[in-house]
């Protein structure tokens, strides 16, 4: 029976919930109705140009009439006004002529997956974040799968931004791995979606030579990011994680618990290149969590094993006959420079050269 204090901890507990899934749907309903006028502003200007044959002289001054006679109002700049007009000229279906936004929604939610360009995403992602991808994700494609992973993983601008220079697109999906043999076809297409290759740990200072062990505790420190690399859906449960097997202590670099998979995750970081020996004992690894953690409800426990470089072929070849899910991926401290810009940048023979230049020309005035 519970007591009138535990009763009241319920009530105030399902008021909370209430408010907050009430803010979120404000919150929601507010960024579409935004972005649904900006999309008419960008389409009825551009409907204008096209059909109209109004130059482009008529957004400076759509600009300089709308701060004259609404200067209260923020966001209608020139370059506003362009980045709408963009918009609307990149989604051309995004919101239906006359549809109140939030129906809209709904309708997105229905149609999303049968859409042939499915743009729904792009209507419930902060005008932010879209004029980020607008920038900087020129392949329709893959600025759709930034929009879906924004929306899945909950990424902020800065994260989203992060995401793009790092081309997590290109990594996601990308580790060797033997999940088709020892998974569910269902989950194993889930996780092997989950997992990248390479990881990027950039917001770490480390410099060679270092040590297994400064890693870890450099990935620890930075945990936030770290997961932030991982995806959303991992959780933390301990590093150096001790296991007893017949007297005997071994510890787990890395352990997770994957919310969305209902699993366990054990990570493994290794210096240089991946060798066979490093699967065997993950396998090993894999059995003992499974045998003394794992729940009844729990997935198989997959094994992710992080090394500085490997060997596709050995990595394929060692891992078709292990008998738990196991996946292995690089991992880069700092993310080395396309060659095309590699190229571009001066040497520092250029620099100083330019440098002496410089100061012979000051001391000749």
């Amino acid at each position: 029976m519970k007591t009138d204090l535990a009763r009241y901890g319920d009530l105030l507990g399902e008021i909370k919930e209430r408010i907050r899934v009430a803010q979120n749907r404000a919150a929601q309903a507010i960024n579409t109705e935004l972005l649904q006028l900006y999309w008419e502003i960008g389409r009825s200007i551009d409907h204008r140009q096209s059909v109209e044959g109004w130059g482009a002289g008529v957004i400076p001054r759509l600009a300089r009439d709308l701060h004259n006679e609404l200067p209260e109002l923020k966001g209608f700049s020139e370059r506003n006004l362009k980045l709408m007009v963009q918009f609307a000229r990149e989604y051309p279906a995004l919101f239906p002529i006359g549809q109140p936004p939030v129906a809209q929604l709904a309708n997105d939610a229905a149609q999303k997956m049968q859409l042939p360009v499915a743009q729904s995403a792009f209507a419930q992602i902060p005008w932010a974040h879209n004029v980020l991808l607008l920038q900087k994700v020129k392949d329709a494609a893959t600025r759709l799968w930034y929009a879906h992973q924004t929306l899945e993983q909950g990424w902020s601008r800065d994260t989203l931004a992060a995401m793009i220079r790092s081309g997590a697109h290109d990594r996601q999906g990308a580790a060797i791995t033997n999940f088709t043999r020892r998974l569910p076809e269902a989950q194993s297409a889930m996780v092997g979606e989950l997992l990248k290759d390479p990881y990027v740990f950039d917001f770490l200072t480390l410099r060679e030579p270092f040590q297994e062990r400064e890693l870890e505790t450099s990935l620890v420190r930075h945990l936030e990011r770290f997961l932030l690399e991982l995806g959303r859906g991992f959780a933390f449960v301990g590093r150096q994680y001790r296991l007893e097997v017949s007297d005997k202590e071994f510890f787990l670099d890395l352990l997770f618990y994957h919310l969305k998979l209902r699993c366990f995750v054990v990570v493994e970081l290794k210096r240089g290149e991946f060798k066979p020996e490093y699967a065997g004992k993950m396998n090993f690894y894999c059995s003992v969590v499974d045998d003394r953690l794992r729940h009844e409800a729990d997935g198989p426990t997959i094994g992710l094993i992080l090394c500085q470089t490997k060997d596709r072929i050995l990595a394929e070849y060692t891992l078709r006959d292990m008998g738990k899910p196991i996946g292995v991926a690089d991992y880069e401290i700092t993310r080395a420079l396309p060659e095309a810009l590699a190229s571009s940048l001066p040497s520092i023979e250029a620099i100083e050269a330019e440098l002496l230049a410089e100061i012979a020309a000051e001391g000749g005035t």
